[in-house]
């Protein structure tokens, strides 16, 4: 059966308000900002995100005032602004509930999302403010259905007397969205390079969109079914959009846009130059086709990775 969707109907059917959300990639690699771009354009709301190592496409929710709830470990666009522009703004204002937990116990939590457990016992965090500073109180919690009511245990170790570990709660994820390179109508999917967290959480997830660079055959995908990494009985729904991923990259397919990751760092800083920006970039657009056609051919094509580099490089047109 296809699971094939068109963006906008992937987007309306299965992102709801007040998900729990998580999205896949790593700060600036592999992140599904079409699909982010799309939400930011349908108006859904009220996300409690489970950010993992975010970037731009968490930033832009929070600066839109999307986001209820976030948990999260990391958010920059690595290399180009070190602490997301309109993430620290929320925070420094008091505008954004945040928890912080370490990227290590963040990752684990997913992958024991992954596996249906009710909490993950750890080590990690232990002694430090991770653990014994909250960014979100009881109380806070307890307003939100969807927020375990504590950030963590203590419990004595059963196997080994006065030893201690923490308990942290392991989320229920209703929404996942990942890019990845290449899928198939009946949900299955490549990624070709690191993974992140991405299997994670679309087996933990309720519902699972994945955009995709490449949309091929069932069969061709099954030719070499030790190169796949999510099986179809986990996506919900996929979608075709090259350059799903851009401004960020996507192995072996395109590099990172410098240029457009220099040009946010600056449009961030401020809410009117953020406020322009988000006009300009998303809500002028109507779809995926325009933005890469506002981006244009040339700038997608010096983008595209040089065989044997595995990244964008002007070295073959140095040596003619």
């Amino acid at each position: 059966m296809s699971k094939v969707y068109s963006l906008k109907d992937a987007i309306s059917k299965f992102v709801e308000d007040g998900d729990v959300m998580s999205f896949g990639g790593f700060t600036t690699n592999r992140k599904p900002y079409a699909a982010v771009y799309e939400i930011l354009r349908q108006g859904q709301k009220d996300f409690i995100g489970e950010a993992g190592p975010a970037g731009g496409d968490w930033d832009m929710l929070i600066g839109e005032g999307r986001v209820k709830a976030y948990i999260n470990c990391y958010t920059a666009n690595s290399g180009y602004t070190n602490v997301s522009r309109r993430f620290r703004a929320a925070v420094e204002k008091g505008e954004l509930l945040m928890e912080d937990y370490s990227q290590d116990v963040e990752m684990l939590r997913l992958h024991a999302a992954s596996l249906g457990l009710p909490y993950l016992a750890v080590k990690l965090m232990m002694g430090t403010d991770v653990a014994e500073k909250w960014g979100i109180s009881r109380e806070e919690r307890e307003k939100i259905d969807k927020l375990p009511n504590d950030k963590f245990f203590y419990l004595d170790n059963p196997f080994k007397e006065g030893d201690k570990v923490i308990a942290v709660p392991v989320p229920k994820i209703d929404t996942a969205i990942i890019h990845v390179q290449m899928a198939s109508p009946d949900g299955t999917c490549r990624i070709i390079g690191d993974e992140f967290h991405d299997v994670d959480i679309a087996v933990a997830a309720r519902k699972t969109i994945v955009t995709c660079e490449e949309l091929v055959s069932n069969e061709e995908i099954r030719r070499e079914p030790t190169l796949n990494s999510i099986p179809g009985f986990c996506v919900d729904a996929v979608v075709h959009v090259p350059y799903g991923a851009h401004p960020s990259q996507c192995y072996d397919y395109y590099d990172y846009d410098a240029d457009f990751f220099k040009m946010y760092n600056v449009v961030s800083k401020t809410d009117e130059d953020f406020a322009d920006y988000m006009k300009e970039w998303v809500y002028d657009i109507e779809d995926h086709d325009q933005y890469l056609t506002k981006l244009g051919a040339t700038r997608l094509i010096n983008l595209h990775v040089v065989p044997g580099f595995g990244y964008a490089t002007n070295v073959l047109k140095e040596e003619k």
